[in-house]
């Protein structure tokens, strides 16, 4: 479609329905830097129109500020259902390219989530061939591979209307499918009181994005680099010949060759297994080498993915970095993050702390972290109903030294760190359904009293294991398990023979629920702060969201009422047996707000 005339009668159409499906071409997959290249509209099964923009080389197509200026009507139209595939990537191209915000909105991405997340992927080239039995054409066979790879304004007209004219239609037949499944599958709540709300809240914080300090980052990266340097130099001494770290198989040759050091295995390759798993294992059994390797793996890491990379990764509009949140590929429900990903830096790292001290505010701003507190083990105890830990919960007692004092017999007052640190490791490997042999690794004892702490644990807190064996058995039973809010999570391999296998799928069987309830409580919370912001008259952004913590940019006068409402706002996002406990803070930086 070239016409503003052929626009116009669509748009009246679409109108006229009360529903479209809109679909997107770019020259880019970075939403906040890649320009539009064309539209398409899909107003019934079957009907579907593209409208090129930015087409090199065709005389006639409409201008771009007209083509917008036609549509943004349509798009604002409170009567008429904009439906789309990952609608968070679609609405900020059209709101780069001048149009408004597309709402009201469905996303079959997001409606396929909230129904089978764990049972397969949400991309609509696999919904479509799932659930319509339709391979849609795909973008390789139309734009060409590798160096003759063709940009889509290159793409002729022909084939390009048929490839992005059929995204659209796809797209509104998923929905005619997936949508009316949603009340049968328990999701409708879900979807559309949190997830739907959602997706124009994590695209304002995708825009806001935040600032680093490049500065700080370049030196930080300068400095990692000597240490690596001084490293190697040492891993070179200790194993009597310089050979290239970042070789896996040289490194195999040296520890396990040469040092013939026990546990090692080869390879389909034939070459020796050095993953942080064995690495891990034979640093343990006090061997030098390993350990030190492993320690330069975490740097090399660290520089790789954010010393280095976040320094190329700040926007040149914005002068801020730009993350990208995914809704719809954690089973659990957490959101993560790409580009960069900022759910792996390390907590408790000295070398993670500095990382975050280079995400800054802008001047006369500061940062304002909320976080709660233990969410998992708090969901755990409403779970599975423990009325010694929600009794502690609701004293706001050390839960770490009530496990210690419970399950070893030691009074709470002068408990040592160490017994302290011991409960705490059974605390959270029980959540992660630990073994004996990994807790005992963990707290370097011997298999056999890791198990006589994890029996002791059980037989003080029986309600544990009943949850455990429910999860488990509805898993088994049913396919899939449900967080305490009725997020549905399908556990695959759980009816695996392999042993290795079931037991990966029972321990998810076990965690989902606490881990998918704690993404639950934070999303509740992220639809319900930008209305009490708006109240409270702040100026106040949330930036990000990591985990179980929230990051805001505050005008320094609203930073400490900011605080203040964020704590509160989150911890009355969900009623639960026992208190959720927010800790918040305030800096300059997000290594001091932390």
């Amino acid at each position: 479609m070239t016409t503003l005339a052929a626009l116009d009668a669509w748009i009246a159409e679409a109108t006229r329905a009360g529903i479209v499906a809109v679909d997107t071409e770019t020259d880019g997959l970075d939403a906040l830097r890649a320009n539009i290249v064309g539209f398409s509209l899909a107003t019934a099964s079957g009907r579907a129109c593209y409208v090129p923009l930015r087409h090199a080389g065709l005389e006639e197509q409409i201008p771009l500020d007209a083509a917008i200026s036609a549509i943004s009507p349509l798009l604002a139209d409170p009567a008429t259902l904009k439906i789309f595939q990952n609608a968070k990537f679609d609405l900020a191209i059209f709101q780069r390219a001048g149009a408004p915000l597309a709402l009201p909105l469905d996303d079959t991405m997001v409606i396929s989530h909230c129904m089978d997340a764990g049972a397969h992927g949400h991309g609509m080239d696999e919904l479509s061939t799932l659930h319509l039995g339709h391979t849609p054409i795909s973008f390789d066979s139309v734009t060409g591979t590798g160096k003759g790879r063709l940009p889509f304004a290159q793409v002729p007209l022909d084939r390009a209307t048929v490839y992005a004219a059929e995204d659209a239609d796809v797209t509104l037949r998923l929905w005619h499918a997936l949508r009316p499944r949603l009340r049968a599958a328990r999701a409708l709540a879900m979807y559309e009181q949190v997830e739907r709300r959602l997706i124009p809240i994590l695209l304002a914080m995708e825009q806001a994005g935040i600032k680093v300090d490049e500065a700080d980052l370049r030196a930080m990266s300068a400095d990692f680099e000597a240490r690596m340097a001084v490293m190697e130099t040492d891993i070179h001494r200790l194993a009597g010949e310089a050979f290239n770290l970042a070789s896996a198989k040289q490194l195999g040759e040296i520890l396990l060759d040469k040092m013939k050091l026990p546990g090692g295995k080869r390879l389909k390759a034939g070459a020796w297994g050095t993953d942080a798993a064995v690495l891990q294992t034979l640093a343990e059994q006090g061997h030098e080498l390993p350990s030190r390797v492993l320690e330069w793996r975490q740097l090399a890491k660290l520089k790789s993915t954010y010393t280095d990379a976040l320094a190329q990764q700040i926007n040149p509009e914005t002068g801020r970095v730009h993350t990208s949140f995914a809704m719809a590929i954690a089973s659990t429900g957490r959101l993560s993050s790409t580009d960069p990903n900022l759910q792996n830096i390390p907590v408790r790292t000295e070398e993670g702390s500095r990382i975050r001290r280079a995400f800054i505010a802008e001047p006369g701003h500061m940062l304002v972290s909320a976080d709660y507190s233990q969410i998992e083990l708090r969901l755990l105890a409403h779970v599975a109903d423990l009325p010694a830990l929600k009794e502690s919960f609701a004293r706001g007692e050390d839960i770490h030294a009530r496990t210690a004092s419970e399950v070893f017999g030691v009074p709470m007052e002068g408990m040592d760190g160490a017994t302290r640190r011991r409960a705490k490791a059974i605390n959270f490997g029980i959540i992660y359904g630990i073994s004996a042999f990994g807790l005992g690794r963990q707290l370097q004892i011997s298999p056999g009293e890791a198990r006589h702490y994890i029996d002791a644990y059980f037989a003080r807190y029986p309600g544990i294991r009943a949850y455990m064996n429910a999860a488990r058995e509805e898993a088994r039973d049913k396919g899939y398990v449900l967080t305490p809010f009725g997020r549905r999570i399908w556990i695959r391999g759980i009816a695996e023979k392999n042993q290795a296998m079931r037991g990966y799928a029972e321990r998810q069987a076990i965690n989902a629920p606490l881990q998918g309830g704690a993404a639950d409580i934070i999303k509740r919370a992220m639809v319900k702060l930008p209305a009490a912001l708006a109240a409270a008259g702040l100026r106040s952004r949330m930036l990000l969201q990591v985990h179980d913590e929230l990051l805001f940019e505050a005008p320094d006068a609203e930073a400490a009422a900011l605080a203040v409402l964020v704590r509160d706002v989150m911890e009355n996002a969900a009623t639960l047996s026992v208190p959720l406990v927010v800790e918040t803070g305030i800096g300059r930086s997000w290594a001091e707000a932390h």
